[in-house]
C-alpha cells in the first residue's frame, strides 16, 4: 500500500499534476533518489505480485509443488537475467546467478514453510526485516558512502505492515498469511538483501556473510525438514510435524512459548549481523561460532524431540 502510493505519487509529480514544491520538506530533500530508484521499487512491487498470486491460487485451488517451484524459478530466473544478483564478488557469474536464484527461491518457500504456527513466519520476518533496516543505515553505500535508504526504507515499510498484520495473527489468530502472504514476505525479504550492498569499499568482506546471520533460523528449519522429509521418502514440500517449532512443543513448550523461542533464536542470530561492521575477522569468525552455537542447540533440541526423550 504505502509503496504503491509513493509510485503514484511519483506519477503525478512527473506527469505535472503535481508540483515537488507542495511536499513535505523531507520529501523534497529525498526526491532526486526516488526518481532513480523508481524502476527497482516498481519491478519488486511487480515481482512479489506474481508470488503472491501463485500464493493465492494454491490457497484457493492448491497447486502441485513442481508447478509453484517451476514458477518461482522463471521469476527469479527473469529477475536475475536483469541483473539482480547476490554481491559475491566472484568471477563467475554463472556461480553468482545460480546462487542468486537458489537465494531468491528458498527464502521464498523458508517463509512460507516457517508459517506453521500463529504469529511465527510474520513474527520472524518483522525481525529479520527490522535488523537488515538497521544494518542498511549503518552499514553506508561504497559508492556514495551514504546510509541506503531506499532498502531501509522498504524493509521499515515491510516492518509496519508485519506488527500490523501481527496483531491480528497472535494466537488465537484471526487473520493468517496463507502461502500468498508468505510468499509475498518471503520474496521481499530475498530482493531486499540482493539490492543491498553489505561489503565493499570501506565495509570489511567479511559483512557479506550478515544475511546468513539475520535468517540463519529460518533458513535452517527449511533445511532440516526438507532433509528429512526427503529422508523418509516423502515430498519436500509436504506439510508434517518436523519443523524447529513442532519439536519445541514435543519437547514440552506450549505452542506460544514455541513461538517466543525461536523469536529469540532469530533475534540472537540477527543481531550479530549489526556486530560483523565493528570488527576484524576475528571477531566476525567468532561472531559466526555464536551463530552456529544457536543452531547446534536447535539441532539438539529437535534431535531430542524425535527421540521422545526431553533432556
Amino acid at each position: 500500500g504505502p509503496l504503491a502510493a509513493g509510485q503514484i505519487l511519483l506519477w503525478l509529480i512527473e506527469g505535472g499534476q503535481l508540483a515537488v514544491d507542495s511536499l513535505p520538506g523531507i520529501v523534497q530533500v529525498h526526491w532526486q533518489g526516488l526518481q532513480l530508484q523508481a524502476g527497482r521499487l516498481w519491478t519488486i512491487l511487480a515481482a512479489a505480485t506474481v508470488m503472491m498470486i501463485l500464493g493465492l491460487i494454491d490457497d484457493l485451488r492448491g497447486l502441485a509443488w513442481q508447478t509453484r517451484l517451476a514458477v518461482q524459478t522463471a521469476v527469479a530466473l527473469a529477475l536475475v537475467c536483469q541483473g539482480w544478483r547476490l554481491a559475491l564478488y566472484l568471477d563467475w557469474p554463472w556461480v553468482t546467478g545460480t546462487l542468486s536464484v537458489l537465494w531468491i527461491v528458498g527464502l521464498t518457500n523458508a517463509f512460507n514453510m516457517l508459517d506453521n504456527m500463529d504469529g511465527l513466519a510474520a513474527g520472524v520476518a518483522a525481525i529479520a526485516a527490522a535488523v537488515l533496516a538497521a544494518v542498511m543505515l549503518i552499514a553506508p553505500d561504497p559508492q556514495s558512502q551514504a546510509p541506503q535508504l531506499f532498502v531501509a526504507g522498504f524493509l521499515l515499510v515491510l516492518v509496519g505492515a508485519l506488527f500490523g498484520f501481527l496483531w491480528h495473527n497472535r494466537a488465537p489468530a484471526r487473520l493468517f498469511l496463507g502461502d500468498a502472504g508468505s510468499y509475498f514476505v518471503g520474496f521481499c525479504l530475498a530482493l531486499a538483501t540482493l539490492t543491498a550492498t553489505f561489503a565493499g569499499g570501506t565495509l570489511p568482506r567479511h559483512a557479506i556473510l550478515a544475511p546468513l546471520c539475520v535468517l540463519a533460523v529460518p533458513l535452517y528449519d527449511t533445511l532440516t525438514v526438507v532433509a528429512i522429509r526427503v529422508r523418509h521418502g516423502r515430498s519436500p514440500f509436504a506439510a508434517d510435524q518436523n519443523h524447529f517449532s513442532h519439536r519445541l512443543v514435543a519437547l514440552g513448550l506450549s505452542t506460544k512459548h514455541a513461538v517466543w523461542t525461536i523469536y529469540l533464536a532469530t533475534t540472537t542470530c540477527a543481531l550479530g549481523a549489526l556486530l560483523l561492521y565493528q570488527v576484524n575477522l576475528a571477531g566476525a569468525t567468532i561472531i559466526l561460532l555464536l551463530v552456529g552455537c544457536v543452531l547446534a542447540l536447535i539441532a539438539i533440541l529437535e534431535t531430542a524431540g524425535r527421540r521422545g526423550k526431553p533432556r
